[in-house]
């Protein structure tokens, strides 16, 4: 399992040819208690940079995009349900879609971060 980070907070778990993606804690952290979200449907195609899903919170209403080209395998729906649950940022819960990878998508990991990096890149440094 591999994990990366996109410069628009997104936060890929990579296993196999599956990209678990999801926000970053920093991410989080600045949207607030989040009480509302849009996700894509199962079956959908994405490509790089297309805004796939709508997070809102008690701050703001943010665009989550697609920091690689797939098909859209599941949805949380548990977070559907009850969208808060991203807030507690546990691993088995803190994620929004799957997506099954294309080889253009595997292609695209390599424009992505590291935590290292994308840490040094929220802070400044």
């Amino acid at each position: 399992m591999k994990v990366y980070y996109a410069k628009t907070h997104e936060k890929l778990t990579i296993e196999g040819n599956v990209a678990t993606l999801g926000i970053s804690d920093h991410a989080i952290d600045e949207l607030g208690d989040i009480v509302y979200l849009e996700f894509p449907e199962v079956g959908d195609e994405v490509s790089q940079g297309d805004s796939i899903i709508v997070v809102e919170s008690v701050k703001a209403a943010s665009d989550v995009y697609a920091a690689v080209s797939g098909k859209v395998s599941a949805v949380n729906n548990d977070a559907d349900d009850d969208p808060s649950i991203i807030n507690q940022k546990e691993e088995s819960t803190n994620w929004f879609i799957k997506l099954e990878l294309s080889d253009e998508g595997i292609a695209q990991l390599d424009d992505l971060m590291d935590e290292q990096a994308y840490l040094q890149s929220v802070s400044g440094g």
